[in-house]
C-alpha cells in the first residue's frame, strides 16, 4: 500500500492540535512553538502532494478508499483535483502565518491566572480548524464531506467567540456580549445551512444509492442514474443554500462582518481566506459535477446575487467607519466576483474564479495581518483614530499600501489575474453581467485609497505618535505573502497549469463549451 499521503496531510495538524493543547499551562511559549512547528510540518506535506500531483494525469489523484459505514455505504474516500490541490497548499501555507501573527493574542492579561490554558487553547483550535479544512477539499465522498463541513464550525465558534479582538471601543461586558453575538450568528447561519444540506445528502443517497463521487459520475456516464428534473433541482438547492452560507452570497452574507470584526485578526484571516473558500470550492466539485443540470437552470438567478453581492459589499465597505469590517465587506464583494466565475460557466471564468480564490487567501491575508499589527498598536479599530501612520511607520504603511493594491486588482499583482479572468469569461457569455461587475473594480479602487489616506497620510495623529514599525516577526508574516503576490502577479503559469484541467472536467461535466467570438466576414 501506498503512503496515504493526503490523510498524513489532514492528519498532523489533528494530531498538533491534541499536542499543543496538552502542553502545560506554564509553557505557553512552547506551546506556540510546537503549534508552528506542526504547522510547518504540514506545509511541507501539502508541497509533497502539490509536487506529486500531475495537471495532466487523472481528475483525481493520490486517491484513498476505505470502508467506513457499510450499512450506510458510507466510505472514507479521498482525492485530490487541481481545484482542491491548489486550496489545500494554499490552507497550508497560510496557517504558519496565522499562527505567528496571532503570537500573543491569546495570552492571558493576568499572568497569574491560569489553571485554564487560553494560549494552548487558542492555537489547538486553529490546527483543528487547518485539518478539517484540508480533509473537506480532499474528500469525494459526500457523506464525509458533510461532516467536516459541520464539525469545523465548532472550533471556529470557539475562537471567535472565545478569543475575540482586544482592541474594542466599548467596556470589557460590551466587547464580551459583542463576540458573543457574533459567535452564536456564525453558528446559527452556517448551522441552518447544514441542516438543509443534510436533507439533500440523505436525498442524494436515496436517489442515487452511493455518497460516493466516482460511483456517481460512472452510474451517470454509462445510463444507469437518472434523476427526475424536480428532483435535480431541489437536491441542488439543498446543496447550494449551505455553501452559498458559507461562501458567502448575498442575502445570506451578514454573518461575516460581524464574525470577523470581533474576531482576533489572524482568526479573521482563517474565516475569509481558508474557511469560507469551502463554500466556494463546494459549488464546483458538487453543484456542477452532481447536478449539471439543474447547475444550469438557477444560473441566471446566481449570477443576479453575485452581481448584488460584488456592488453590495464595495459599497458598503465604503462607508465604513471600522478597518476590520470594511476588510470584510470588501470579501463579500470578491466573492461575488468568485461566484460569478463559477456560474459563468466559461472556462476563463471558472479559471479565474479559481485563481481568486487562491489570490483573494494570500491578498486578504497580507492586508488583515498588516490591519491587525496597525489595530494593536493603537488599540482601536475605528479610521478616525488613525493619521500620518507612513511618517512614524514607514514599512508598516508600505505593506499595508501593497495589501490594499492586491484587494483592488493592480496590475502586477496576483488578484488581477484573476479578476481579469472572471471579467473576460462573463463578457463572453453575459455581457450586461460583465458590464454591472467592472463597478465592483472602481469601487474596490475608492474604498482602499480613502482607506490608506485616511489612516496612513496626512498629520500624525496624537495616538499615533511614536508608533512603532513592523518588528521581525511581523515582516516574518508579512514580507512572503507580499513576495507571492508579486510573483503570482506576473507569473501565474505554476498556478494555472494545475488549475486548467480540473476546470475543464467541471465545464464537461456541465456540458458547457466557450462561447466563439463572431467575427464578420471581410468585404
Amino acid at each position: 500500500m501506498s503512503f496515504p499521503l493526503l490523510t498524513a496531510t489532514a492528519a498532523l495538524p489533528a494530531i498538533g492540535a491534541i499536542a499543543t493543547a496538552a502542553v502545560p499551562a506554564a509553557r505557553r511559549t512552547a506551546a506556540k512553538w510546537l503549534a508552528l512547528l506542526f504547522s510547518l510540518a504540514t506545509l511541507v506535506l501539502a508541497g509533497v502532494a502539490l509536487a506529486r500531483f500531475e495537471p495532466g494525469g487523472a481528475r483525481y489523484q493520490l486517491t484513498e478508499s476505505h470502508a467506513w459505514i457499510k450499512d450506510f455505504g458510507v466510505r472514507y474516500e479521498l482525492g485530490v483535483d487541481g481545484i482542491g490541490v491548489a486550496l489545500m497548499a494554499l490552507t497550508a501555507l497560510l496557517i504558519p502565518f496565522v499562527i505567528l501573527a496571532g503570537w500573543h493574542d491569546a495570552d492571558p492579561l493576568e499572568t497569574k491566572s491560569s489553571r485554564w490554558r487560553p494560549t494552548q487553547g487558542f492555537f489547538a483550535l486553529i490546527l483543528m480548524v487547518e485539518a478539517m479544512v484540508i480533509l473537506s477539499f480532499e474528500a469525494t465522498d459526500v457523506f464525509l464531506f458533510y461532516i467536516l463541513f459541520e464539525a469545523m464550525l465548532i472550533p471556529m465558534y470557539f475562537l471567535i467567540g472565545g478569543f475575540g479582538d482586544r482592541a474594542h471601543t466599548g467596556s470589557d461586558e460590551n466587547a464580551a456580549a459583542q463576540r458573543s453575538y457574533a459567535a452564536v450568528k456564525f453558528l446559527l447561519y452556517n448551522l441552518v445551512g447544514g441542516l438543509i444540506m443534510l436533507a439533500a445528502v440523505i436525498g442524494l443517497y436515496v436517489v442515487a444509492g452511493t455518497f460516493s463521487l466516482s460511483e456517481i459520475a460512472e452510474a451517470r456516464a454509462n445510463g444507469s442514474l437518472s434523476m427526475a428534473t424536480s428532483t435535480e433541482r431541489w437536491l441542488f438547492l439543498g446543496f447550494f443554500f449551505a455553501f452559498a452560507v458559507k461562501a458567502p452570497l448575498w442575502p445570506l452574507h451578514t454573518w461575516l462582518p460581524n464574525a470577523m470584526g470581533e474576531a482576533t485578526s489572524p482568526v479573521a484571516v482563517l474565516i475569509t481566506a481558508v474557511v469560507d473558500k469551502v463554500g466556494t470550492f463546494a459549488m464546483l466539485r458538487f453543484c456542477l459535477q452532481l447536478f449539471p443540470e439543474a447547475s444550469k437552470w438557477a444560473t441566471p438567478v446566481i449570477l443576479v446575487l453575485a452581481l448584488i453581492s460584488i456592488v453590495y459589499g464595495a459599497l458598503l465597505a465604503v462607508g465604513q467607519r471600522d478597518i476590520k469590517r470594511l476588510i470584510a465587506y470588501a470579501s463579500i464583494s470578491h466573492f461575488g466576483f468568485i461566484i460569478l466565475g463559477i456560474f459563468a460557466m466559461t472556462s476563463q471564468g471558472q479559471s479565474g474564479a479559481t485563481l481568486y480564490m487562491v489570490n483573494h487567501g494570500i491578498s486578504t491575508a497580507a492586508l488583515m495581518l498588516v490591519a491587525g499589527f496597525l489595530i494593536t498598536r493603537r488599540g482601536s479599530r475605528l479610521i478616525a483614530d488613525y493619521g500620518g501612520v507612513q511618517k512614524v511607520a514607514p514599512v508598516l504603511a508600505g505593506t499595508f499600501l501593497i495589501g490594499g493594491l492586491a484587494t483592488l486588482s493592480l496590475p502586477g499583482l496576483s488578484p488581477f489575474v484573476s479578476e481579469f479572468l472572471v471579467l473576460v469569461g462573463t463578457f463572453s457569455a453575459y455581457p450586461a453581467a460583465g458590464i454591472v461587475a467592472t463597478t465592483g473594480i472602481v469601487l474596490a479602487a475608492l474604498y482602499v485609497l480613502v482607506l490608506y489616506q485616511r489612516t496612513m497620510t496626512g498629520p500624525v495623529k496624537a495616538g499615533v505618535q511614536g508608533m512603532a514599525d513592523l518588528k521581525a516577526r511581523e515582516l516574518v508574516v508579512v514580507l512572503p505573502l507580499i513576495a507571492l503576490l508579486i510573483f503570482l502577479g506576473v507569473y501565474p503559469k505554476p498556478l494555472t497549469e494545475i488549475v486548467n484541467p480540473a476546470v475543464q472536467h467541471t465545464m464537461s461535466d456541465v456540458q458547457k463549451k466557450d462561447p466563439q467570438p463572431e467575427v464578420e466576414a471581410a468585404k
